[in-house]
């Protein structure tokens, strides 16, 4: 693949250079902080041409003809752009735009190309808002993973984790990227919250479903966050002061470049101290810490380097016996390197080397017997990708991905191992791709994608193909089609994270796969406001999980520690915004199945030896509405409110009891317990409304400031997170564990 690559390059090389016209191209930044600002729209309006930056804030109109031009820039929060520009034959125009923030939001639309409205964006794709992750209220600490849990199509496990279930996948079918680098486990404190600090981040962009042929190694959906370049005209910094958590982030220029680095560390020790005078059944130790940074370096007008990294860890300690004492630690850290290259207007290229790696060390003493358990995870690739804009009508893209994969799990029981674990895998990818626009009414983008996996000498193909029709400027019809691979699995606990290990295919272990189908319409009814419906279906074929019939796998040949089963999720997807002004909001609404079979799992009594029947993962709901709702009261007050109602989570429900008397083989009375059908039963509906006021103000002159004042769980709404079945009582007792409840919460910011 990697010589199939090169060849392309030499072979775009001198098409380049072919046939040229007149162009313009360059960076798009802010102008305040010099932070380029991916997906600004773009166009020359004598001729309706236009385009929107990528990924690094680049973009470029070729093949346009000599003369003179208005060429205008818009980008949501920002001032509009105009500039009157002349093109000259055979002569690339660089043009880097800087767009002035807006002070105030207001309702106008500037630039008026075919392409000018790009919230209308590509299929299964979303865009969240950084100043909305701020801005939402929050159980503590603002967070990305639970601003994407209000999107259509992404439903929250509990109250308590921040995992991503999208459109009936787990945690484990998505793929997380963090400047261009996977990270294995995104969360902090046993799932509560996300890894990533929001004072640190650029853009968070989520492909929930039918992504391009660029992704891949995920069944369902990709993530992707970009760390701040940090703020090339002036030093600048941010520290903000919260009940679990703290945050401090500063940024600044060079003389080549720029700078970022931020640190965030939970402040629960002050608390856990006060209540370890009264409880003995408190953690004697429980923190987390992270670490985000990034340097970026110009070379030259069309080259630029970064590296970029990330630190997170989470540490407890946890005595709850006299003689017992449970601890956990885990993290991951991250390290990426790019490079950037603009060969000419219409080759644009990005080389990145990336180093993830992930461990979690849970241990258990008890009596004196230490029970632990040792998982580590290095993965190191090469990536490279190039964008090639021969003229208006195609946007060709090729890129490969290679690396080494190592997963290491090892138990041990009283100082003795007792299961172990190696895998060495190299993996490969190669995906090209074309972005066809016949007409301004039409766009089709097509592509194909093969990945490999040396454990098992797994090949996959996976086409992918994604049609948009514009019948009028403001409507966007949409339909995708996309195959997909998946080489690893996950063994998570929905109520803890901590635990997460990951394991892949091999010998005897097929990879997981699926087929994805989308359709949708996206419009702009009214100026400042949208509306986008989307229906979905999904396959989920060959799924490999960790059997849990298995009572202990010592011994056992890896193949036989797995169960394999299938599963579909089918739904529509409902989403109204209005996007300026000073009272601004959405409102998502999700309808959505998700199914699961494995083999001798939920037998039927007419079929006890069969194929098992489907069932609903615990993740399913039916029904989910959020409401989000911002206010700019005045100059200095801000609210916003956040609504959540979802069709209650599926449980298996325990019908009984019943005890056999007189058995033959044992003293004892054997109990048996019977339970319904697998997940057939509901718990009820989950709602919940929190509220959030913010007021600025000034830091003795020397900067802003913030105070953020939440309410979480306005009405006390006592939502239940499980039932707690009590086996020692005739007929067996229930109970109800509950979520949260009314909590208030207090933040304060000081931008420097």
């Amino acid at each position: 693949m990697p010589k199939l690559f090169i060849l392309t390059v030499l072979f775009l090389l001198p098409l380049s250079v072919l046939g040229q016209q007149a162009s313009v191209n360059g960076y798009i930044t802010d102008a305040s902080s010099g932070e380029t600002l991916i997906s600004a729209n773009i166009a020359l309006l004598e001729n309706n041409r236009g385009t929107s930056s990528n990924t690094l804030g680049y973009y470029t109109i070729t093949n346009v003809a000599p003369g003179t031009y208005t060429i205008a820039c818009s980008y949501v929060g920002y001032k509009p752009y105009r500039k009157e520009i002349t093109l000259k034959a055979d002569e690339p125009l660089r043009l880097d735009i800087k767009l002035e923030p807006n002070v105030v939001t207001t309702e106008e639309v500037v630039v008026t190309s075919t392409r000018e409205e790009e919230k209308l964006k590509d299929i299964g794709s979303a865009q969240v808002d950084t100043e909305l992750i701020k801005s939402l209220p929050a159980v503590f600490e603002a967070d990305v993973f639970r601003s994407i849990q209000l999107l259509p199509g992404v439903k929250a496990a509990s109250d308590f984790s921040s995992g991503l279930y999208i459109r009936g996948g787990g945690p484990d079918q998505t793929l997380i990227l963090l400047d261009r680098n996977t990270v294995y486990n995104p969360s902090h404190f046993f799932g509560f919250f996300s890894t990533f600090n929001p004072d640190a981040i650029k853009d968070v962009r989520l492909y929930k479903g039918g992504y391009p042929a660029e992704y891949g190694g995920r069944l369902g959906s990709v993530l992707t966050i970009y760390n701040k370049d940090g703020n090339r005209n002036r030093m600048e910094g941010t520290a903000t002061l919260g009940m679990l958590a703290s945050r401090v982030s500063l940024e600044g220029p060079y003389s080549r470049g720029s700078w970022m680095i931020s640190a965030r560390r939970s402040t629960l020790e002050p608390l856990l101290g006060a209540l370890r005078q009264n409880n003995d059944n408190i953690p004697s130790k429980f923190y987390f810490l992270d670490f985000n940074g990034k340097v970026n370096f110009d070379a030259s007008k069309n080259d630029k380097l970064s590296l970029a990294f990330y630190a997170g860890e989470d540490n407890v300690k946890f005595p709850f016996a006299d003689d017992a004492e449970f601890s956990l630690n885990y993290g991951n850290s991250t390290l990426s390197g790019t490079w950037t290259h603009i060969f000419n207007e219409k080759l644009f290229s990005n080389f990145v080397l990336t180093g993830s790696q992930y461990f979690n060390y849970p241990e258990l003493q008890f009596g004196g017997t230490p029970i632990e358990r040792r998982n580590n995870i290095y993965d190191y690739s090469v990536k490279a990708d190039l964008e090639y804009l021969p003229n208006e009508k195609h946007e060709f893209a090729i890129g490969v991905w290679a690396g080494m994969l190592t997963i290491r799990l090892k138990d041990r029981f009283d100082n003795e191992d007792s299961f172990q674990s190696r895998s060495h895998s190299r993996y490969g990818s190669m995906y090209i791709s074309d972005t066809w626009r016949p007409s301004d009414k039409w766009k089709v983008t097509g592509g194909l994608r093969s990945s490999y996996l040396s454990d098992g000498d797994y090949l996959r193909l996976e086409p992918r193909l994604a049609l948009e029709y514009r019948p009028m400027e403001r409507i966007r019809l949409q339909t995708a089609y996309g195959r997909y691979n998946q080489y690893l699995t996950l063994i998570t606990n929905e109520a803890f994270s901590g635990f997460d290990v990951w394991l892949t295919a091999d010998d005897g272990v097929k990879p997981s796969y699926g087929d994805q189908f989308i359709v949708g319409a996206k419009t702009i009814p009214f100026t400042g406001y949208g509306f986008d419906v989307e229906l979905y279906y999904r396959t989920m074929n060959d799924l490999f999980e960790l059997d849990p019939f298995i009572q202990d796998i010592s011994g056992l040949a890896y193949p036989e520690i797995f169960r394999i089963g299938n599963g579909d999720a089918y739904g529509a997807e409902v989403f109204f915004e209005k996007r300026a002004g000073r009272f601004t909001g959405f409102v998502g609404y999700t309808f959505a199945y998700t199914w699961k079979k494995f083999d001798n799992y939920n037998n039927s009594m007419f079929n006890p030896d069969g194929g098992g029947r489907r069932y609903p993962p615990k993740y399913d709901r039916r029904n989910d509405v959020n409401v989000v709702l911002n206010y700019q009261i005045n100059s200095k007050w801000k609210t916003t409110a956040a609504f959540n109602y979802a069709t209650g989570q599926a449980y298996t429900e325990v019908l009984g009891r019943y005890a056999a008397k007189n058995a033959p083989w044992t003293n004892d009375d054997l109990n048996t317990f019977t339970v319904g059908k697998i997940n057939a039963s509901r718990l009820p509906p989950y709602h919940r409304l929190d509220v959030s006021f913010s007021r600025l103000g000034t830091f003795f002159g020397k900067g802003s400031t913030e105070w953020q004042f939440q309410i979480i769980n306005v009405y006390s709404r006592r939502n239940i997170w499980f039932y707690n079945f009590n086996f020692e009582e005739n007929p067996v007792e229930r109970s109800e564990v509950p979520l949260l409840p009314l909590l208030p919460t207090i933040s304060y910011t000081v931008n420097f």
